[in-house]
């Protein structure tokens, strides 16, 4: 083979794959926050799962990051396994779409479909366009090396080497092996079966041949969805499972009816095929589309496969395990798409920690329990350890590509992070107050408790309120926040007052007037602290569109 064509089919290659990556990263940039909640909301049962599952493939172009993501929603919590299963079948369906589109000849059109990317990525101004031209950019590579590809294979022709190499491919087994490593190491059946459709088009191979190859690239695309679950729990093992399961069944069943009834598939599917590149296509979609029919009412006895092959249960992480990471870190599923759902989760347990320990802390003030007291010491290195590990995790998400609308929202992450570890650390303020109150002996009246049992009532209704708030990103609690934080303002007025006259009537000790003045004014703190979360994300939003509006 001349050293041009291996050069031409190199390049061809190098831009299609780039061309791929490019768009389906930047379609995951521009609709992946939103494709996550179609996610979230449809996949209540198996089949609007399969739909949703064909429809976000279809978009984003890849099973592999549909399935990825899967994994990473069944880590977080976010979606059960039959619901997995629901969407890992749709998926199977959807990635048949690339292999259709490229059947279509658009390589004339590509250089244009190129240019207008790249003009408006160049000139437009605004940042949302230019994200949608990436798109299409990404589109436009994947055709001029789809189209520089299909030129060299037409080279090939002439070779005699390569049409007897090509032409010895008889063995079934083989073929399938063959389309299941290539498929594992380019990670990506779609770029696969597009160059087996364009050999097919050239007729450097032949059509049952190319039916083993396409059953190949479907078990070596699980290779994704299999690696991004080895660091997960044993759930997300288990969803990569039903997808390498779903594939290997379904690849058993063709393969039987193939044995028995080669010619007629052959005639079937060649009805409805113009040329050999849509027959690849169209061999792709039917086949997928009849393992998605045969095995979806199997689909819970899939799921029981799964489970079976990992069994056992993971160590459950609870809210007061210290120095552990539950939802992100070393040993979670990375996925872009849920990075940013994942920080909440945890952002969400670390609030639960602060919140608890502020609790413990004023019990510990009144009781003067000293297990308390050093329980508030202990939860507060816990909560440092998380506001340290989640505030590197988001620095590490921050350089990748996440979603437009997860990346608006990081710089409001790490406000919350400092705002809930400022909450942690007034705790541990309240303890050192109660342990000094029990060293000197400083008492604090009747009164004085139910006076901050009051306040303590506010602040941690607030707190529920702001966690929620922030958590949902929406506004229903706003009202009672904004009520609250004002009651609590009040109230520290009302009760620094009354401090000041206990202490003019002689009725306090200037250390217990000291010691509760002080608690008063971080209970303050601590409402403004958890204004701040509540209104974190709403804020970032409000800033962001008054920019646009600019």
């Amino acid at each position: 083979m001349s050293v041009s064509i291996l050069l031409n089919l190199a390049g061809g290659l190098g831009l299609f794959l780039f061309g791929m990556k490019l768009m389906s990263q930047a379609i995951e940039k521009v609709a992946g926050a939103k494709l996550r909640h179609i996610l979230e909301i449809f996949t209540t049962n198996r089949f609007m799962g399969m739909i949703v599952g064909i429809a976000f493939t279809g978009i984003v172009q890849s099973s592999s990051a549909c399935t990825a993501m899967v994994v990473s929603f069944v880590n977080a919590g976010l979606m059960n396994l039959y619901q997995a299963a629901g969407v890992i079948f749709g998926a199977n369906i959807g990635t048949t779409i690339t292999s259709q589109l490229v059947s279509f000849n658009l390589s004339k059109i590509a250089p244009v479909i190129l240019l207008a990317g790249v003009l408006v990525v160049m000139f437009t101004p605004k940042e949302s366009v230019k994200q949608v031209a990436e798109v299409v950019v990404g589109f436009g590579i994947l055709f001029v090396g789809l189209s520089t590809m299909s030129s060299a294979m037409a080279g090939m022709r002439d070779e005699p080497q390569v049409v007897s190499l090509l032409g010895s491919l008889t063995n079934p087994f083989l073929a399938t092996i063959m389309g299941m490593v290539i498929t594992s190491v380019i990670q990506s059946s779609s770029v696969t079966v597009s160059i087996v459709l364009l050999l097919a088009q050239q007729g450097l191979l032949d059509l049952p041949i190319c039916l083993y190859i396409i059953l190949g690239c479907n078990i070596g695309a699980c290779t994704t969805a299999l690696l991004a679950s080895l660091a997960g729990k044993k759930d997300a093992k288990r969803a990569a499972l039903i997808h390498f399961w779903f594939n290997v069944i379904g690849t058993v069943l063709i393969y039987i009816i193939l044995a028995f009834a080669m010619e007629p598939v052959l005639a079937l599917i060649s009805m409805i095929s113009a040329d050999n590149g849509r027959f690849v296509a169209n061999a792709h979609t039917i086949i997928k589309i009849f393992q998605v029919i045969v095995l979806f009412p199997f689909s819970g006895w899939i799921v029981k496969l799964a489970c079976a092959c990992v069994p056992g249960e993971d160590k459950k992480i609870g809210y007061r395990e210290s120095y552990q990471l539950k939802y992100i870190g070393e040993r979670v599923v990375f996925n872009p798409a849920t990075a940013v759902f994942e920080v909440m989760k945890e952002l969400d347990r670390m609030a639960s920690l602060a919140s608890e320990n502020l609790n413990r802390a004023m019990n510990a003030l009144i009781t003067l329990d000293e297990e308390d007291i050093e329980e508030v010491h202990e939860v507060e290195k816990n909560i440092d350890f998380l506001n340290h590990a989640i505030t590197d995790y988001l620095v590490k998400i921050n350089q990748t590509t996440l979603p437009i609308e997860d990346l608006k929202s990081l710089g409001a992450l790490f406000h919350v992070v400092n705002d809930i570890e400022r909450i942690g650390d007034h705790a541990e303020n309240v303890a050192e107050a109660a342990k000094r109150r029990k060293e000197n002996g400083a008492v604090i009246s009747k009164q004085a408790q139910m006076e901050l049992g009051e306040m303590l009532d506010m602040v941690n209704k607030i707190i529920q309120y702001s966690i929620e708030m922030f958590i949902k990103s929406d506004e229903q609690h706003m009202r009672e926040i904004i009520a609250l934080e004002n009651q609590v303002d009040a109230k520290e007025k009302e009760l620094q007052q009354a401090h000041v006259d206990r202490l003019t009537r002689g009725e306090c000790t200037p250390e217990a007037g000291m010691l509760f003045s002080d608690i008063v004014s971080g209970l303050e703190r601590v409402a403004d602290h958890a204004t701040n979360i509540a209104f974190a994300i709403i804020n970032q939003e409000r800033e962001e569109e008054a920019i646009e509006g600019a």
